[in-house]
């Protein structure tokens, strides 16, 4: 699957997905797997989650009450493994600038 880069937002939802959840979970997911570098607020949360459900990213799974949850769907599951493999790629281009430092 050939894509552009993916904004650290959609990554990290579609990382939180791998376990489905609902929004607020998705937020405390997304601070916990980036060691509190990335807080997500609900306006960014849920403007995305709508994107990502158009692009056939994501999928509404149920309710549990009030809460809505949401799953990654294979497509996801693709584009975000894809992202990842070009983040290997840019970092193990990137030991170019270590060579210099030994």
């Amino acid at each position: 699957m050939e894509q552009g880069p993916m904004t650290e937002a959609t990554y990290y939802i579609l990382l939180s997905l791998l376990k489905p959840g609902h929004g607020y979970g998705m937020m405390q997911r997304i601070r916990e797997l980036s060691a509190g570098r990335l807080e997500m607020g609900p306006g960014t949360l849920y403007g995305v989650l709508s994107r990502m459900q158009k692009e056939g990213l994501i999928v509404f799974a149920g309710e549990e009450g009030r809460r809505k949850n949401y799953a990654i769907t294979e497509k996801g599951r693709a584009a975000l493994l894809a992202e990842y493999e070009r983040l290997k790629r840019l970092v193990a281009d990137g030991k170019l600038l270590e060579e210099g430092e030994k």
